[in-house]
Formats: structure tokens, sequence, C-alpha cells
């Protein structure tokens, strides 16, 4: 008697236009957890402003809006609006600890320029 064994169909994941490293999720979920009410999830932006036309914001959200795209890093949920996300494809996010200062970092491919604080950015 012949065994058929099924096969998993292929099944192509998309790789996410934003990526948020490790660091940075076990970061958002500890800052996350001392929130009274617990938010929905973060969301990452960028807005008009800073010494080079743009700047990265983030901040909580207890839901996402109407036109947001919704991102689940190992069950953290990563709002973006979708004119933020032009910016940000490619992005990651990084958190950084050195000796002389802690804090999120990104890298963004999309950028031509960048000033010294580092949140500042130019396409």
């Amino acid at each position: 008697m012949a065994t058929v064994t099924a096969t998993p169909e292929t099944v192509q994941t998309k790789t996410p236009p934003l990526t948020l490293s490790e660091p940075a999720a076990v970061k958002v979920r500890e800052i996350m957890a001392t929130q009274d009410p617990l938010p929905a999830g973060l969301r990452i932006g960028v807005v008009g402003g800073g010494c080079s036309g743009f700047q990265y914001s983030m901040s909580f959200e207890n839901q996402a809006g109407m036109m947001d795209k919704v991102f689940n890093f190992d069950g953290l949920k990563v709002f973006v609006d979708a004119t933020s996300l032009m910016y940000l494809n490619g992005c990651v996010v990084d958190y950084v600890e050195t000796l002389e200062a802690a804090g999120f970092k990104f890298e963004n491919p999309n950028t031509k320029s960048t000033c010294g604080c580092g949140s500042s950015f130019s396409v």
C-alpha cells in the first residue's frame, strides 16, 4: 500500500517595507507595559520639520487609522500611515545603547542627507 504525503503549499511571504529590530521591539514592549491604559500598538511616521526637512515620529496608539498599514512584529502592532510608508520603505528601526546615549535609530536607505541630531533627514 502506497503512502501519499501531502506537501504544504509554498506560500510567498511578503517582506514588510519597515523592519523593527529585536532590541527595538523589546524596548517598545517594555515602555508600553508602563502605559495606562495599555496601548494597542506603536505608530511610526514621518512628519515635516527638523533641520533637514523631515523627521521621524514614534508614539503609542489605541487603534489604527483608516489609512494605516498595520504590521505585526512578533505580536507587537506597528501602525504606519500611507504617506509615511513612502519615506520608510526599507527602513530599519533599531534601539541602541552606548555609554553616551540610548535611543531609537532609523537606518533609512531613502535619505539623501541627514543632520547631526540623527532624527532629521531629507529625500
